[in-house]
C-alpha cells in the first residue's frame, strides 16, 4: 500500500522538479542498521536529475516530507534515500488488517484459474513412510497456499496399484501367509501387504544367491529367479484380466486403501479425487498408438515402443515394453490426459522427489509433442529428500521408518517433554491427550516444511519438538500465550482510538502487512518454506514486544486495547500462516 501511494508521488515530484515522465523507481525494505521504513534507489533518476545522487536525494525528500502527508521525515546514505513513514499511517493500516476477516487470504472468484497439485501417490505394496510424509505434508501445504493466494484448486493422488512391485507383494502372500489378514492378525492392512513385499526380497535373494552358487552369472540369476519369474507371469495374467489374479489384487488393495486412510486422516491432509494406474494406463496405452500413427513414437524390432528425444539433448525413452506392458511414463501420460478432460486446469503441479527430474522433463516433452497445449503448464515441484541420524531408508529391505510409528513417537515425545515441563497444570487427561496430538504432529510438520522445498534435508525428531527457536511448538506455545492475554483481558473492543506506536509495534504492524505479499510469493514459489519462516520472524518479534512492553499493565486505556488488538492481529495471522502447513494451534500449552 505504501509503495502505490509512494511511486504516484514520485512521479508529481520528478515532473515538478525535473520535468521527468515515467520513470523507473525502485522500492526497497530499509536495512536495520539505517533509520527510516522505506527506502527508494535514486540512482535509476540522476538521469531525469542531472544532478548528483546525494543532491537528488535530498531534493525528492524534501519535496515528499513537505507534501506527502505519510511521509515524516527522511535521510540520504549515499544516493539511497531512505523514508520514515508516519505512525498515524502504520495505525491506520493496522486497523484495516484488524478488522479484516482471514486477512490476507484472498477470497475464490468463480472465474479463478484451476491448479491441480498431486502429491503422495504411494504404491499400493507397502505402507506410507518418511518420505511419504514430506511428499505428502509438501502438496496438501502448497495445495493450501495456492488455494489462499485466490486460486481455484484441486489436491489429486495417483494411486500405483498395478505393477511388478504390486505383483511381488501379491505372489509372496499367496505363498508364505497361509491365509493371513488384517483382521486375523490385528495388522493394519497397508503394514501387512508390506510385510509380504519385504519378504518376497529374502526369497528373492535367496534364490539368486543359490543360481550364482550353481554357477549362473549374477545378471541372468536376478532374472531368472523362480519367485521373479512368478512375479513377472502374475503381471501379464493381470493384464489379461486373469479373475484369480484380479480378486487377489482387488482384496490385497482394499487392505491398502483402509490403512492409507487411517494415516492421511491423522496426518490431517485430503484428496478431491483419486486417479488409479489400473485405470490411466489403459488411456495411455491408447495414446501410444495415435503417438505411433503420428511418429512421435517408434518401434524397436521387440515390439516395444520408444521416443526419440535425443533432438532435445535426451535420449531414447521406453514407452512400452516388448511384452506389451505398460511402464510409468506410459500410465503418467493417460493421468495426465484424464486430469485434463476432468478439470480443465491452468496449471498441474507433480509433487514428486528430484530423483525423478528426468522422467518429468520427458513427460511434459512427450505431451507437447502429442500435441496438448497445457503440457507447458506442467510444473515438477521437485523436493529433496529426506534423511536420517541412522542413515538411508530401503523400502524392499524392511529397514523404512514407517509413517504411522514415526507420527506416534512424535506424539509420545510431546507428551514426555510436556510433562518434564509441568505444561499439563489443570487440564484432563483427555485435553492432555489432545495437546499431545497437536503439538506432536504440528512438530513433525513445521520441521518437514520450513526447509526450502529443493534442499535435502535431515529430520531429527527431538529437535523438531524443541519449545525454543525456529520449531512448531516454539510457534504454538506463543499462540497459546495470545489466547491467555486476550482471556485475561475479558472485554471486547468495541473501538480503536488513535495512539502513537513505538518502535517494535511499529515493526509488528509492518510484518503483519507483508502477509498478504508473503502468501502470494509462497504461492508462486510453490514454497511453504517461505510462509513458515515468516511465521517464526512474527513469533519471535512478538516475543520481543511481549517482553519489552506492557500490555495488560498498560495505565493508558486506549494503548492497552490497541495492544490486545495488536496481539490478537499477531495470533490471527499467525494461526491462519500455520493453518496454510496444517498445523493445528492450541488454545492452551
Amino acid at each position: 500500500m505504501i509503495e502505490q501511494i509512494l511511486h504516484i508521488e514520485i512521479e508529481k515530484c520528478l515532473s515538478e522538479l525535473y520535468s521527468a515522465e515515467k520513470q523507473s523507481i525502485q522500492f526497497q525494505k530499509t536495512r536495520k542498521e539505517f533509520v527510516g521504513d522505506i527506502t527508494l534507489v535514486v540512482f535509476p533518476l540522476l538521469r531525469s536529475s542531472k544532478k548528483g545522487p546525494e543532491q537528488t536525494a535530498e531534493e525528492i525528500g524534501s519535496y515528499l516530507k513537505e507534501k506527502v502527508t505519510e511521509v515524516s521525515d527522511f535521510n540520504v546514505v549515499r544516493g539511497f534515500l531512505n523514508l520514515s513513514i508516519s505512525s498515524d499511517f502504520w495505525f491506520n493500516q493496522f486497523l484495516l488488517a484488524y478488522k479484516t476477516t482471514d486477512y490476507g487470504m484472498v477470497k475464490l472468484d468463480a472465474t479463478a484459474p484451476t491448479y491441480l497439485v498431486e502429491y503422495c501417490s504411494p504404491n499400493t505394496n507397502k505402507p506410507l513412510h518418511l518420505g511419504h510424509i514430506r511428499n505428502t505434508l509438501l502438496g496438501y501445504s502448497v495445495a493450501e497456499i495456492i488455494k489462499a493466494s485466490g486460486k481455484n484448486v484441486k489436491k489429486v493422488q495417483i494411486i500405483n496399484d498395478r505393477g511388478i512391485h504390486i505383483c511381488k507383494s501379491m505372489v509372496a502372500w499367496k505363498d508364505y501367509a497361509n491365509g493371513e489378514t488384517p483382521e486375523s492378525t490385528g495388522i493394519k492392512g497397508d503394514h501387512l501387504v508390506g510385510k509380504y513385499y519385504v519378504e518376497f526380497d529374502k526369497y528373492y535373494k535367496k534364490e539368486v544367491s543359490e543360481l550364482v552358487d550353481s554357477g549362473m552369472e549374477q545378471k541372468q540369476a536376478e532374472k531368472e529367479a523362480p519367485i521373479f519369474l512368478k512375479a513377472q507371469q502374475m503381471l501379464i495374467k493381470w493384464e489379461d484380466k486373469d479373475e484369480e489374479v484380479r480378486v487377489l489384487w482387488e482384496k490385497m488393495n482394499e487392505w491398502v486403501y483402509s490403512g492409507f486412510e487411517v494415516t492421511h486422516k491423522r496426518l490431517g491432509v485430503d484428496f478431491d479425487k483419486n486417479y488409479y494406474e489400473s485405470n490411466t494406463y489403459l488411456l495411455g496405452k491408447k495414446v501410444v498408438e495415435i503417438g505411433l500413427e503420428k511418429k512421435v513414437f517408434f518401434k524397436k524390432e521387440d515390439g516395444s515402443v520408444w521416443i526419440d528425444l535425443s533432438a532435445e539433448g535426451l535420449d531414447e525413452k521406453i514407452i512400452l515394453r516388448s511384452d506389451g506392458t505398460a511402464v510409468y511414463m506410459t500410465q503418467d501420460i493417460g493421468t495426465a490426459i484424464q486430469r485434463n478432460e476432468d478439470f480443465g486446469f491452468s496449471n498441474m503441479a507433480y509433487t514428486v522427489g528430484n530423483e525423478q527430474d528426468y522422467h518429468f522433463k520427458v513427460l511434459f516433452l512427450i505431451l507437447d509433442k502429442l500435441g496438448y497445449d497445457w503440457a507447458k503448464s506442467c510444473y515438477h515441484l521437485s523436493y529433496g529428500m529426506v534423511d536420517l541420524p541412522t542413515g538411508k531408508m530401503k523400502s524392499r529391505e524392511g529397514t523404512v521408518v514407517d509413517a504411522d510409528d514415526l507420527m506416534q513417537e512424535m506424539v509420545d515425545t510431546s507428551k514426555s517433554i510436556a510433562k518434564e515441563l509441568g505444561k499439563l497444570e489443570g487440564m484432563s487427561d483427555k485435553q492432555a491427550d489432545e495437546l499431545y496430538e497437536i503439538v506432536g504432529l504440528g512438530a513433525l510438520k513445521y520441521f518437514m516444511l520450513k526447509v526450502d522445498p529443493k534442499k535435502r534435508m535431515m529430520f531429527d525428531p527431538k529437535e523438531s519438538i524443541d519449545f525454543n527457536g525456529n520449531t512448531g511448538p516454539f510457534i504454538q506455545y506463543t499462540f497459546a500465550r495470545i489466547q491467555s492475554l486476550i482471556t485475561k483481558y475479558n472485554s471486547e473492543i468495541l473501538d480503536l482510538k488513535l495512539v502513537d506506536i513505538n518502535k517494535e509495534e511499529q515493526t509488528l504492524i509492518k510484518q503483519i502487512l507483508d502477509f498478504p505479499n508473503i502468501i502470494q510469493e509462497a504461492a508462486i514459489n510453490y514454497s511453504p518454506a517461505v510462509i513458515a519462516n515468516y511465521t517464526y520472524e512474527l513469533v519471535k518479534e512478538y516475543n520481543s514486544f511481549y517482553q519489552n512492553t506492557p500490555v495488560l499493565n498498560e495505565e493508558n486505556v486506549d494503548v492497552k486495547r490497541f495492544r490486545i488488538a495488536l496481539s490478537e492481529t499477531v495470533s490471527s495471522v499467525v494461526k491462519n500462516a500455520m493453518k496454510l502447513l496444517g498445523v493445528e494451534m492450541p488454545i492452551q500449552m
